[in-house]
């Protein structure tokens, strides 16, 4: 059935389809593409988690053994940035191709990229087996995870706004970013239950392998419920109208040129997510077992619990931007960031195991709103013939500039001054206030037909 409603046939729908203007939702339709992007997602952020946990406690004794402990944290988290410093590349050539070709066939290659670079991951060699090769090979694994999610993450995200009728665009998406707080309390409680049962050297000899080549199952089931998703209704109509008006298709990265401060909009929205996100589930991994001395199933236990917390505000934000508005939503989860940002360091230093659960919580919490927010405020940004790459820029490049150094940066800092705590601190903060300089900035279109946007 096509989703462009003839006008000579008004009454030839899905029942209980809802229409708006030309366009019909197919309520069936739209909860198979939230379950498909929901899997897709849970897939990518499950490997991506426990590479960032991991690169904070095993990797660095793994693939870096000839470094001393400081270098190797250093160097380890360097492998981390790899995948974020990919992500651009891969949104730009998986945009592209979902602006141009569709955003189901492009996303059924993401998914599959991503699953198989992570059991290789699983399978790989550590330094004491194969030397240099290791930590190479590692980089190479990485840079292909970030690749593939780098379109992914994006594309699961126009894919379900675009499904999903008007004035529900946002809940469908906070269902949707659900996706990665589900998939990193699965990494944490994986994690958590390794460290539990094995011993230090049965974890860091085979252990920390399994994570991974659980990712198997997940691709598996996620590949068969894609496979019956139909394209979206913005995207075949856009294909409609520039067929029966001769429109020439947009040139790759026209987004550039035609919406250049929508993009950096997009980009500074995007920074504070990116950067309290991995503070909070990555070097803070590190904060609490290096320096402050817990044991990794104390950490990996704490994390599982604010993840948790986290999961119905996804849903909220969502929920509360198709009431209030993009912009108010977004703001709220960028205020309980900076309320995470400003007492995080103090929390965690008081030694007190429920405070520092619920402060990383609290900032978990703030950056789910803001996923939930997310998928629609961006989509709606953008008209749906530059949607996925401009959209794919600022979520990629958000986290590469201001999410991938973060790991890297905090290390360099806690290594070589005084008072560590106050500069990252410092940094944070300033950083949500640049996201949400931003977020005032962008247009209020949750009223607005989707396909209407131009």
């Amino acid at each position: 059935m096509s989703n462009v409603v003839n006008p000579a046939q008004p009454n030839d729908t899905v029942p209980g389809a809802e229409v708006n203007d030309e366009i019909v939702f197919d309520p069936k339709t739209s909860r198979r593409a939230v379950v498909s992007g929901t899997f897709g997602t849970a897939l990518e952020w499950f490997d991506f988690a426990v590479y960032g946990t991991l690169s904070a406690t095993v990797f660095p004794i793994l693939f870096f053994p000839g470094f001393d402990a400081n270098t190797a944290v250093l160097a380890s988290f360097a492998t981390f940035g790899a995948g974020m410093v990919a992500r651009p590349l891969g949104g730009i050539i998986f945009g592209t191709l979902g602006d141009r070709i569709g955003r189901r066939d492009v996303l059924m290659i993401t998914l599959v990229l991503m699953g198989i670079s992570s059991v290789a991951i699983g399978l790989l060699p550590t330094y004491a087996t194969i030397g240099f090769v290791a930590p190479l090979l590692l980089v190479i694994l990485r840079f292909l995870q970030g690749f593939a999610l780098g379109g992914e993450s994006t594309g699961a995200q126009v894919l379900v706004v675009e499904h999903a009728p008007h004035g529900r665009r946002g809940l469908y998406g906070g269902f949707l970013a659900t996706g990665s707080p589900l998939a990193q309390s699965f990494a944490s409680l994986t994690l958590t239950g390794l460290a539990l049962f094995l011993s230090e050297e049965a974890f860091n000899s085979w252990g920390w392998r399994i994570p991974f080549l659980m990712g198997v199952f997940l691709l598996v089931v996620g590949v068969f419920i894609r496979r019956r998703l139909e394209e979206t209704p913005a995207f075949k109509e856009n294909q409609r109208k520039a067929a029966a008006e001769a429109i020439p298709q947009e040139r790759a990265l026209a987004v550039l040129v035609k919406r250049p401060l929508t993009v950096i909009r997009l980009i500074g929205a995007c920074a504070a997510m990116a950067a309290l996100f991995w503070i909070c589930v990555t070097y803070a991994v590190n904060y609490l077992t290096s320096i402050l001395g817990y044991d990794n199933s104390v950490t990996f236990g704490i994390l599982l619990i604010a993840n948790v917390i986290s999961i119905p505000a996804a849903i909220f934000g969502g929920w509360a931007s198709d009431r209030i508005g993009r912009k108010k939503t977004f703001l709220l989860g960028l205020v309980l960031q900076a309320i995470a940002a400003a007492t995080l360091f103090p929390i965690m230093n008081s030694m007190n195991l429920v405070a520092t659960t619920a402060i990383i919580a609290v900032a978990l919490c703030g950056i789910q709103i803001n996923a939930g927010t997310q998928a629609a405020f961006f989509a709606e940004s953008l008209p749906t013939s530059m949607r996925y790459t401009g959209s794919a820029l600022g979520m990629t490049f958000g986290g590469l500039i201001f999410g991938a150094p973060i790991p890297f940066i905090a290390a360099w800092i806690f290594q070589n001054t005084e008072n560590g705590t106050v500069a990252l601190t410092t940094i944070a903060l300033s950083i949500v206030a640049l996201s949400m300089i931003a977020t005032l900035t962008l247009p209020e279109r949750f009223k607005q037909q989707l396909h209407e946007v131009n």
